[in-house]
């Protein structure tokens, strides 16, 4: 595809950014300034292909992959989003002439702290495998401050320092706070009864952030299409406390933040103790309550309001167990907000949802204590309680008598949630990377 990249805007574009972000001539720019003013002038083209892609999914009511995952793995933008635009040629000349290198400009953007391993970077390259094929889809994350951590090596030993990648700014992200929503933790179960006497379910005393997207575009290869990378900020529903600042509680008056930013500091906490293990409850439950929050209202949007037929035109991807609270979470949302009954509830959601399973290692088939998830997620795990009893229930009638079926297939065993089993038992495809991981699953079954 021939790049639509004009030169001579390109560099008009270039010196305007230097001069309005940083009050300076061009000659007068740092590299790192450069590379800012290079990506806003890019990502005006992106947006435009951008805002087209989704009016025509929107035109055409295209069905939607929701890619679910804890990490993201991207790489660095500006170099990728050249190449995708074919204009690799026009955005090293104008540098040239503009007395730059693009390889040193390139050099200025750090890597998205987002992911780390092949968890991460495989969802990376199926995020671009989408767009490039042209398949309308979102991936769904978390916006992390800080990755694992940055390595300095000092007197031949190495240092783990914070990685601080959103330091200078993201040029490429756009907050959308138009689309922000409420993620309740805690507090307790309500229930009433309407004059049919079906019982509707509510939750109080619960604390609560407030879960602001930021988009990333995700550029295809040279066919204009642009998906989104929707990565989740928490930030506080009441952000300060002034009657406790007042009394000296200055601890008090920012709680809320606290427990906002915490949520988001940083890519996988140390869960090696308890405070550690809640907050990654908090960090998946978070992540997956908004990205579904908002995958359910985009759908009612364009459906007048109609969700009984969501699945013919979503499917939620979760990428190994850190999502598998979607099952609960669109449970939840379907039959606690949109009034729908279980079993009606259930068929959509069964038709909705898939799980990818990376690893048989214990660690990755995450377990979660019931004191734990209870206390934290008190209506989704009365959800799992009932998905668990109805699962019970088939595998009796299936093997009458066999036990040893219960105790390997039961979502919540031996004082555990078992999230490896939720996803399976909520899902309409399970897949795994390896033939040694299908081979373990079908042995389970």
């Amino acid at each position: 595809m021939k790049t639509t990249i004009d030169k001579a805007e390109l560099k008009k574009q270039i010196i305007y950014n230097v001069k309005t972000l940083y009050r300076k001539t061009i000659d007068e720019a740092t590299p790192q300034q450069v590379f800012q003013a290079v990506s806003y002038a890019l990502k005006d083209d992106i947006i435009d292909q951008w805002i087209a892609t989704h009016k025509e999914i929107e035109r055409t009511d295209a069905k939607t992959l929701y890619y679910l995952s804890m990490e993201f793995l991207m790489g660095r933008a500006l170099g990728n989003n050249i190449l995708n635009l074919c204009a690799q040629d026009e955005v090293k000349e104008v540098l040239e002439e503009l007395g730059f290198d693009l390889n040193t400009i390139e050099d200025q953007e750090p890597d998205p702290a987002l992911g780390n391993g092949g968890l991460g970077r495989l969802a990376a390259c199926f995020l671009d495998s989408l767009a490039t094929l042209g398949y309308p889809a979102y991936g769904c994350g978390i916006r992390y401050k800080y990755g694992m951590f940055a390595q300095k090596i000092e007197d031949g030993y190495q240092r783990e320092v914070p990685d601080d990648w959103l330091r200078d700014g993201y040029p490429f992200e756009i907050r959308r706070a138009e689309y922000a929503c409420e993620v309740k933790f805690g507090g307790y179960v309500t229930v009433t009864k309407d004059e049919t006497g079906r019982e509707h379910f509510g939750q109080a005393g619960y604390q609560s952030v407030r879960a602001v997207p930021y988009d990333l575009p995700i550029v295809g290869y040279g066919n204009n299409v642009v998906n989104t990378l929707r990565i989740w900020d928490a930030e506080p529903i009441n952000t300060f406390n002034l009657d406790s600042f007042d009394k000296g509680d200055y601890q008090k008056a920012v709680e809320q933040e606290n427990l906002a930013k915490n949520i988001v500091e940083v890519l996988y906490p140390n869960d090696n103790h308890y405070a550690g293990k809640e907050l990654r409850l908090k960090q998946q439950y978070f992540f997956i309550s908004a990205s579904l929050q908002t995958a359910v209202n985009k759908y009612k949007k364009a459906h007048n309001g109609d969700v009984t037929k969501m699945y013919e035109k979503v499917a939620f991807q979760m990428n190994d167990t850190h999502p598998s609270m979607a099952v609960a979470e669109l449970m939840r949302i379907l039959m606690d907000e949109e009034n729908l009954t279980w079993e009606a509830a259930w068929e959509i959601t069964t038709k909705c949802c898939a799980y990818t399973n990376h690893t048989i290692m214990a660690e990755a088939l995450e377990k979660w204590p019931i004191e734990l998830f209870s206390r934290l997620l008190p209506r989704i795990y009365g959800i799992v309680e009932e998905i668990n009893r109805r699962f019970v229930e088939e595998i009796e009638a299936t093997y009458p008598g066999n036990h040893e079926k219960i105790a390997k297939m039961a979502i919540i065993y031996d004082g555990q949630v078992r999230m490896a089993h939720l996803a399976i038992v909520g899902s309409y495809s399970v897949n795994g990377v390896a033939k040694l991981i299908q081979k373990f699953w079908r042995s389970r079954s």
